[in-house]
């Protein structure tokens, strides 16, 4: 009879001696992944503590162990540590050091760039504040490979070496390209082959980095999943308040992308059928009373300011009946749009991220009143936290950041060898 590798019912596979090598070498790949996740998800391990979440052997963990340390991905500490079962032994942790991610968000006002280490801490950070909707596509892509070259360089002087980049772009996004993105004018525009060869071009001595991209408001909402203060919320709705207004489906700890990828856009989805005509070609949209620059012109503020969003919390503090009567609109709008998007995905919550996260005393209110009246279940409450704005420590840099080390996560033998990126 034919031998296979035996997989245990926690996930932990062990090798029988009779398996191919190829088959083999599937299974120890498999295993480094859950070691490295095991001890990265625990923060600080020993290798028996390693041995009884995972369910290898000791002697099993020993190698694997030693396998990653040797790459670089762990390191071990002097300091032994008792906390788990088993005698003591020495502290084993993610290394602070070598493989990172890459991660770039382009949007409509600003880009923004980080590169996180494989404990998913933001190590370096760089943003620059202009107006993308005055440049082309190429020139914007340059702009941000210009700001992720100097990101990089940052990096390198932290002995941190990103083995690949993601970006966080608005719009339709698929296969590479964005297929629109009416606040950039942008329609079938390929962005991640121009910014790998823009990227490559200041960096010639270098390797190239794989370049992948995704939705903004679709990273921003797994950066809350990974890094947030969800607890168990494990499905939910995420909006990105900028200019225009993204949206992610999450269900049950997965991106619900639909039949093209294309799932959350729900700034286009209309408030009102005889409202503004919209950049996207129909009239009424929920962007056209909850974006930025609908807020910001119903507030009596100039948009092109730097600081305006900040001015528009400044003056809602403040009292300003003007400023309070642009965000009492905007939250009914958003709360009405979201009823709808709440009747029929039925999410534990819905989180507010972008610039709602500084307005959300604001526009939580009166979005919660609407859902509360709206929802059809009865069981929407006016408070109690599902309604809630995201957490600081998520965005979509980071979220595209660390979709690159999970990639090292999920198969870490295939991310051992590669250059630094300098």
């Amino acid at each position: 009879m034919e031998k296979t590798a035996r997989v245990r019912l926690n996930g932990a596979v062990s090798r029988d001696p009779l398996e191919p090598k190829a088959g083999r070498d599937t299974v120890r790949r498999h295993n480094l992944s859950l070691v490295l996740r095991a001890v990265k998800d625990s923060g600080e391990t020993t290798r028996a503590g390693v041995s009884a979440r995972v369910g290898l052997t000791r002697a099993a963990i020993s190698s694997l162990v030693e396998q990653l340390l040797e790459s670089g991905f762990l390191s071990e500490s002097g300091k032994t540590f008792s906390g788990q079962a088993g005698r003591p032994g020495t502290v084993l942790k993610v290394a602070r050091t070598g493989v990172a991610g890459l991660g770039v968000e382009i949007n409509v006002d600003y880009v923004c760039v980080c590169v996180v280490d494989l404990a998913g801490t933001d190590r370096v950070r760089l943003v620059e504040h202009l107006d993308n909707r005055g440049a082309s596509p190429a020139q914007v892509l340059r702009r941000a490979a210009q700001i992720a070259a100097r990101a990089l360089t940052s990096a390198g002087e932290q002995e941190l070496r990103p083995v690949g980049a993601a970006l966080a772009l608005p719009g339709l996004v698929s296969s590479g390209t964005v297929r629109q993105a009416p606040n950039l004018g942008w329609a079938r525009i390929p962005a991640e082959a121009p910014f790998a060869a823009a990227l490559s071009a200041l960096r010639p001595r270098l390797p190239a980095l794989p370049v992948r991209s995704e939705n903004e408001a679709n990273l921003a909402a797994l950066a809350e999943l990974w890094f947030g203060s969800l607890g168990s919320v494990r499905t939910f709705l995420y909006l990105s308040g900028e200019i225009g207004v993204g949206g992610a489906l999450v269900l049950d700890g997965r991106l619900l992308s639909g039949a093209h990828g294309f799932a959350g856009e729900i700034g286009h989805v209309v408030a009102a059928a005889d409202g503004p005509e919209c950049r996207c070609g129909a009239r009424g949209c929920l962007e056209q009373y909850a974006g930025q620059s609908a807020m910001l012109r119903a507030a009596g503020l100039d948009e092109g300011r730097g600081a305006a969003v900040a001015e528009l919390e400044r003056r809602a503090r403040a009292g300003d009946a003007q400023a309070l009567a642009a965000l009492e609109r905007a939250g009914l709008m958003l709360g009405r749009v979201l009823s709808g998007a709440v009747n029929l995905f039925d999410p534990a919550a819905v989180v507010l991220g972008g610039i709602y996260r500084p307005l959300s005393p604001w526009l939580i209110p009166r979005a919660a009143s609407e859902l509360s009246a709206r929802v059809v279940s009865g069981l929407w409450p006016r408070s109690g936290g599902r309604l809630r704005a995201s957490s600081p420590a998520a965005d979509a840099a980071r979220g595209a950041a660390a979709l690159v080390v999970r990639d090292v996560l999920t198969d870490p033998l295939a991310y051992g060898e590669r250059a630094p990126a300098g």
